[in-house]
């Protein structure tokens, strides 16, 4: 029976910050605990019970005993109506029998019902505490989830999240970079092909120049030497 006060005690001092706070889950732990309440009281049912059973037994021995008394006084009564004193000495020993019987019985009922009441007490207190438990269950389920949920998205936005985040980054970064640099080398091709295409027209263009050239020097020759010709 101490086991159970002892553990009832610090069950119902409980309250949903403490349980949230505890390394235990929460939302498992309600529910263990009202199964082990739920076993104390089966058990306290039987233990209260028990005293309440020897509370009544109590109670009619002393209620036996005070009748029986009643009665041996009021036969003595009616033999002294009668004038018959030895007879109601009679049934006043067998009075004082029960008379002084009284006392421990009155005293073994009032420590039963002492008894009883302080388990009828702790029953009722826990029934009543096992139905405010019941009614706040759902609400530290509720806040433990809730809890559950908060933490999940702290973890994303502060850690792993952030972490993935950082590291597509980096790599666009990388995939971008080496882009540019195919396209800087791209166009590095171009401009030199764009270069060379260039040169042989130059080519081109110098022969053909040249030609040109040439050709006005032989008209020149021709020129000289019809006017030469002529002096003659």
């Amino acid at each position: 029976m101490a086991s159970i006060l002892s553990r009832f005690t610090s069950i119902v001092k409980a309250n949903i910050n403490e349980l949230i706070d505890k390394a235990e889950d929460p939302q498992k732990m309600v529910d263990q605990y009202l199964r082990e309440l739920a076993e104390d009281l089966a058990e306290v049912k039987e233990a209260t019970a028990g005293v309440m059973a020897e509370e009544a037994r109590c109670k009619r021995a002393l209620a036996e005993n005070e009748g029986k008394s009643e009665h041996y006084e009021d036969l003595a009564k009616a033999a002294l109506r009668e004038g018959n004193e030895g007879d109601a000495r009679t049934f006043l020993a067998k009075k004082q029998t029960f008379d002084g019987e009284h006392e421990g019985l009155k005293a073994a009922y009032d420590a039963a019902k002492a008894n009883a009441d302080k388990m009828r007490q702790m029953h009722d207190k826990l029934v009543d505490d096992i139905q405010q438990l019941n009614a706040r269950k759902e609400t530290i389920k509720a806040k433990a989830a809730v809890a559950k949920t908060q933490d999940k998205i702290t973890e994303m936005t502060s850690g792993v999240g952030k972490s993935h985040a950082a590291d597509a980054r980096a790599a666009f970064d990388r995939m971008e970079a080496k882009a540019d640099a195919m396209l800087d080398r791209s166009n590095a091709k171009v401009e030199l092909n764009a270069t060379e295409a260039g040169e042989d027209v130059e080519k081109l263009e110098q022969k053909y120049t040249a030609a040109g050239m040439n050709a006005r020097i032989d008209d020149e020759l021709e020129r000289l030497r019809a006017e030469i010709a002529n002096e003659g």
